[in-house]
């Protein structure tokens, strides 16, 4: 599975927000700088998620964006799925897709890329952004003793 900067991008901009909730919006301009996105990119972005149901924005001087759901409610793999559709590493087992080969019945590779796709769904199915926050803060800490020592 390769993450798409789109899908890169959108992460980033959830685990950015999710930083703030409930407390406070972010600007595009902030978001931007603050994640380095091209703002163009993350008008594109912003937009898809806002359609997805996860973001929400306030138009206005004191307006931005922020989480629509709480942070331990939306996965790694809602944003993934929605973004990319599918993260099936070969088309033939995406559930979406309709592409089958002579071989299909008789294939060694696709139990293999079948279970490689589960393995992938266990994980980013279960790692909400709750969780992602309190593990970037363990690593900083982590990093913070480090340097001091």
């Amino acid at each position: 599975m390769q993450v798409a900067y789109k899908t890169d991008y959108a992460l980033k901009v959830i685990l950015h927000l999710a930083r703030n909730y409930p407390d406070k919006m972010e600007h595009i301009k902030d978001i931007s700088q603050k994640q380095d996105i091209p703002k163009k990119f993350l008008e594109q972005v912003l937009l898809l998620l806002k359609k997805g149901g996860f973001i929400m924005s306030k138009k206005g001087p004191n307006g931005g964006y922020f989480l629509k759901i709480p942070p331990d409610r939306i996965t790694m793999g809602d944003v993934i799925k929605y973004i990319d559709g599918s993260v099936s590493p070969i088309s033939c087992i995406d559930p979406g897709g309709h592409e089958t080969c002579d071989f299909s019945s008789f294939c060694v590779f696709r139990p293999v890329f079948s279970e490689v796709e589960k393995a992938i769904l266990n994980i980013i199915d279960n790692k909400n952004f709750k969780d992602l926050i309190e593990e970037e803060n363990r690593l900083k800490a982590n990093q913070a003793m480090d340097f001091q020592i």
